[in-house]
């Protein structure tokens, strides 16, 4: 089957890149360590940087799953997005630290890890859009476009996966529960005191 051919390119590859990581591990290596002929490969891949993409994909496809079963919830809009970026924090840290593919390049070269991610942003767009969308309608939260605010949102909780998953920020004072505490916080009251505009009871929600 043509997909378990792909998939089996997938899994070498990530075991070549975790072992020999991706600057040291040729197309041959990985068309040689599946049984199969350098033309085999090309055929699903164009080149190495196709196949990684294909292997950080693959290995976030958990962090998807467990995001839509947070958006799911029967909880109030504002919960989900407590829990929903928690997963996302905590699901990213598990993947990164047990995975070698993303671990090595993670550290190393932020920016193809970037690329790479950028396959699944339009994805965790959609479901932080939905968390948003029923925030909306519920009249607890007020946003003028839904699209640029998932997006916005999302693209910020990106910036913060390395900082996050190295422990940087521990450094300067802040914890990683402080982290999610403070972006949690500022996704959804801001810092700006606007006491007649407040639609959101604060103390119906624990961040």
């Amino acid at each position: 089957m043509v997909s378990k051919t792909r998939e089996r390119f997938i899994e070498v590859a990530r075991q070549l890149f975790a072992r020999k990581g991706v600057e040291n591990t040729t197309m041959n290596d990985i068309a040689s360590a599946s049984d199969k002929g350098r033309r085999t490969i090309y055929t699903y891949f164009k080149s190495k940087r196709e196949i990684f993409n294909a292997v950080i994909a693959s290995e976030t496809e958990e962090l998807l799953s467990r995001l839509k079963k947070v958006v799911a919830m029967k909880i109030s809009p504002q919960e989900k997005l407590v829990k929903y970026i928690d997963c996302r924090f905590e699901t990213m840290s598990e993947i990164v630290s047990r995975n070698g593919s993303l671990r090595a390049g993670f550290f190393r070269d932020v920016r193809k890890v970037d690329r790479a991610r950028k396959l699944i942003t339009d994805k965790e767009s959609l479901l932080l859009k939905e968390i948003l969308q029923e925030g909306v309608k519920q009249e607890v939260f007020v946003i003028d476009d839904l699209n640029a605010a998932s997006l916005v949102i999302t693209h910020t909780l990106h910036g913060l996966d390395v900082p996050y998953v190295r422990d940087n920020i521990s450094k300067e004072g802040v914890s990683p529960d402080q982290l999610k505490k403070y972006i949690t916080r500022l996704i959804l009251f801001g810092i700006e005191c606007k006491k007649e505009e407040m639609t959101v009871d604060r103390k119906t929600v624990t961040v």
